[in-house]
């Protein structure tokens, strides 16, 4: 019977975990998507960062479908968020691109990860009503990323300011329905 009741008490304890393991590796990627930055493989960083929006995707459906919300996963998503799509595509793009301009690539790579995080702590503090307040930054980061794929069609001005947009998009009142 103890037996029974131990594999039973962690097969209960698993099924809790499963989002927050989706969670960890959605940060996994964006930390590998970071180092690959950081080596010259702006290409890998890029896939890297589309998996971070897969598994970003799939962690929160399975938490509704399992029930095992918890105010610790929504904590932990928007830490893991902040880095997979903050600072991932913010190194993404200014090594792809904004190095070009010097301090001012810098500045705006750093306004635009403060705008995501500001925008992730106001979103953890208020209530979800469906309707998230300012561009998430899962759609930002997304955005940063796929822009990196037209740094050879585009003038260089475009990125700075696509950057600065979506920062303040971020921050904004605009109200996007969850989908």
């Amino acid at each position: 019977m103890y037996f029974l009741d131990r594999v039973d008490h962690t097969l209960k304890r698993m099924k809790s975990q499963t989002a927050n393991a989706m969670t960890l590796l959605n940060m996994t990627f964006g930390a590998v998507a970071i180092v690959c930055v950081l080596k010259g493989q702006l290409e890998m960083s890029f896939w890297f960062i589309f998996l971070c929006a897969l598994f970003d995707r799939f962690d929160g459906m399975i938490a509704r479908k399992l029930q095992i919300e918890s105010e610790f996963g929504k904590q932990l998503d928007s830490l893991c968020d902040l880095i997979s799509f903050g600072v991932a595509p913010a190194f993404l793009i200014y090594q792809a691109i904004l190095h070009d301009f010097g301090t001012p690539g810098i500045v705006f790579i750093i306004i635009y990860m403060l705008c995501g995080a500001i925008r992730l702590a106001r979103f953890n503090i208020t209530e979800f009503d469906g309707h998230f307040r300012g561009v998430p930054i899962t759609a930002a980061g997304c955005i940063v990323a796929l822009s990196f794929l037209t740094v050879d069609m585009m003038p260089n001005f475009i990125f700075m300011f696509l950057i600065l947009i979506l920062s303040f998009l971020m921050i904004s009142n605009v109200s996007v329905k969850k989908r």
